[in-house]
């Protein structure tokens, strides 16, 4: 067996002990103790054994570098799934680590490439610019010939880490097995698909380890941008582009974030922050493809001078130019529906019809039991309905807190998932907002979203005018049809004929039941097991065959619900 199979094999075993390890763990503490009434106890130290679990995989992450670092950041970012204890100790987690020696990224370059780097280039820079899990990037300068072919001459070429792809299918494997073990428990289960969830970090993790995806990802954003002197994209240079290896033009500037840069280069930092907002909306509702990772790394913002244009037409030197595509997000028509229909309930102030739409986006599992949630929304709605942006902005932080303490309770109950592209689309809003607030303290995300708000319904008016009708129209039909429901109603009652189902409420009955139960078999393992401890001294086999005996109710206690139906753990 070969050095690198066994380190492989012992890196898929260190992610799956760590994953047993703390899934035991978690079983103990949510489903074992509350089983025997001991719910007190899990539920005292929750919030620091779950933050002992994100700093270990923190430390873990770091170590193993590859796609675990990925998976934090992914956790992170999943506030739909994961309690917050875990998401804000792995918000910080960044994608640095120590570079591989350029010998290797060499060889690895130049089998891609098929030629020396030599000749691939007039001059490399051994010293990555950076260096990341799955890559790391070097400044180059292209050979006289190919410079006068693409008219280019400095460029950045990024390499991918050797051996990263073997990485890559032995840390999804190894997430496979967790997500399937995780299938297993109901209480996981009934809020998440995680199958589903892995094969989406699957999905974006390889479309981000092949760079000729990137590319044509590169090629897509500056054809949307065609002719939009406010964004530039940098140029390819295909003839030294593989699966494994990215050239492009150094666009290297000022980063959005540097504001002492921009105010040194005569750019308003405000001015800046509302543009920033105004072209990621263009992103997402005119162009429906958006750049899903717009951090400070990944946005410059570049002087007209310096690129030896002109000033706009209103006046405007300098434009963003963005870099690194390999995480980007589209808004399919199914999301599009859905914002529709959020859109229409919040107008008419719909806390059903809002729900609906949530669900539509493919927020809500199918099992969700929204009673509470519309209950929530209509609440929203009467206290803060009317209101427009600027109204919402004088009202009292405290207040906002309050709706949102009680909203996040009421969603974390459901079986609630982001989908992929909701969830970048989240992640990007986010990083916009922050971005532009750090840009300007002033910045208000709200001022920016509303006329995007505006436009998109004006697009979808005639739906709107559809959609309003068929909804006036079902309910003219459920008042023509009430008298003679009720007359059907009152004929039953008569007769004796009327039935209430409450099977939610007979559930919870047969639930209290099973608990008593398993409280009582708790007590009696207690009561035998102290028993035979004393006894022990006096009588060992007579205290023996007491403790012994003491199994049979804590069993009872631990599996009678399981005992009782077949599926899942819940």
């Amino acid at each position: 067996m070969t050095t690198d199979v066994r380190d492989m094999r012992a890196r898929s075993r260190r992610i799956l002990w760590f994953a047993a390890r703390y899934l035991a763990q978690s079983w103990w503490y949510e489903l074992v103790l509350p089983r025997v009434g001991l719910s007190r106890i899990a539920a005292r130290g929750r919030s620091a054994r779950l933050r002992r679990i994100a700093q270990r995989f923190h430390l873990l992450a770091v170590d193993l570098g590859g796609l675990m670092i990925k998976v934090g950041q992914f956790m992170s970012s999943r506030l739909d799934v994961l309690p917050p204890e875990i998401t804000k100790e792995l918000e910080g987690l960044q994608d640095e680590v120590p570079p591989v020696p350029f010998p290797d990224i060499r060889a690895l370059a130049e089998a891609e490439l098929g030629l020396s780097l030599d000749r691939a280039f007039s001059f490399i820079d051994p010293t990555p610019l950076a260096a990341a899990s799955l890559g790391q990037v070097h400044r180059a300068r292209l050979s006289e010939t190919d410079a006068a072919d693409t008219g280019l001459l400095d460029v950045v070429v990024k390499i991918q880490r050797p051996g990263i792809g073997a990485i890559v299918d032995v840390d999804l494997s190894a997430l496979r097995r967790v997500g399937g073990w995780l299938s297993h428990v109901r209480l996981v289960s009934d809020r998440v698909d995680m199958p589903a969830l892995v094969e989406e970090f699957a999905l974006t993790s390889l479309e981000e380890i092949d760079y000729l995806h990137e590319a044509a990802s590169a090629e897509r954003f500056a054809e949307d941008f065609g002719g939009d002197g406010r964004v530039g994209v940098p140029e390819l240079v295909w003839e030294r582009t593989t699966r494994r290896v990215l050239t492009m033009q150094d666009v290297t500037a000022i980063k959005i974030n540097d504001v002492d840069g921009l105010r040194a280069a005569g750019i308003d930092p405000s001015e800046v922050a509302a543009e920033f907002a105004a072209v990621m909306f263009d992103q997402l509702f005119l162009h429906g493809y958006f750049h899903a990772d717009p951090h400070p790394g990944n946005i410059f913002v570049t002087p007209l001078a310096d690129a030896g244009e002109p000033a706009t037409e209103g006046g405007r030197t300098w434009t963003f130019t963005f870099v690194d595509f390999g995480m980007m997000g589209d808004v399919p028509d199914t999301l599009r529906r859905g914002l529709q229909k959020l859109l229409v309930a919040a107008a008419s102030r719909d806390g059903k019809g809002m729900v609906d739409g949530i669900r539509e986006v493919g927020v809500l599992l199918p099992s969700a039991d929204t009673a509470e949630l519309e209950r929530a929304m209509t609440k929203l709605f009467a206290r803060f309905g009317g209101m427009g942006f600027a109204e919402l902005q004088d009202v009292d932080p405290r207040e906002f807190r309050a709706f949102a303490i009680e909203f996040g309770d009421v969603v974390r109950s459901l079986p609630f998932q982001l989908p992929e592209n909701f969830l970048l689309i989240v992640r990007a809003m986010s990083l916009t907002s922050g971005m532009c607030s750090s840009l300007d303290p002033g910045f208000n995300i709200w001022n920016a979203i509303e006329p995007y708000s505006a436009q998109l319904i004006r697009a979808e008016g005639g739906r709107l005018v559809q959609t309003v009708t068929k909804q006036a129209l079902s309910v003219a039909g459920t008042i023509a049809r009430l008298p003679g429901r009720l007359d059907d109603l009152t004929t039953r009652i008569e007769e004796g004929r009327v039935t209430v189902q409450t099977p939610k409420l007979d559930r919870r009955l047969s639930s209290l039941e099973r608990t008593g139960r398993r409280l009582i078999a708790a007590v009696l393992f207690a009561a035998l097991l102290i028993g035979g401890i004393l006894l022990l001294g006096e009588d060992a086999v007579f205290g023996t065959v007491l403790m012994a005996v003491s199994a049979l109710p804590l069993l009872y206690a631990l599996f009678a619900g399981m005992l009782a139906r077949r599926g899942p753990l819940r």
